[in-house]
């Protein structure tokens, strides 16, 4: 029994380190590599990894791979939705919604 408790509390502290969650983006600094964004009621600063995986989704619900430069381009408008992972700080995938440009 007790090797069980362990197990469970091993796993669920496994799957807090990494989160996922959708947000808005508030700002984007290139020269640090962070970008700012509003989850729920509150902003939260997270450092982007250039070798991450970044997507872009379309109307049919296709997800198609993009490079770390058309994250920058989409995050340095300083506006849209992003589904993000973050593990440590750091977000190591984002996902959005694509339009007629990217």
């Amino acid at each position: 029994m007790r090797k069980m408790l362990m197990a469970l509390v091993a796993m669920l502290f496994m799957a807090g380190l990494v989160v996922a969650v959708e947000v808005t983006i508030v700002s984007y600094d290139k020269e640090k590599k962070e970008i700012k964004v509003k989850e729920g009621d509150a902003e939260k600063t997270y450092k982007v990894d250039d070798k991450g995986k970044f997507s872009v989704t379309d109307k049919d619900g296709n997800a198609k791979d993009v490079d770390f430069a058309v994250f920058e381009k989409r995050a340095g408008r300083g506006k849209g939705k992003l589904d993000i992972t973050v593990k440590d700080g750091t977000i190591t995938e984002a996902k959005w919604q694509g339009g007629k440009k990217n």
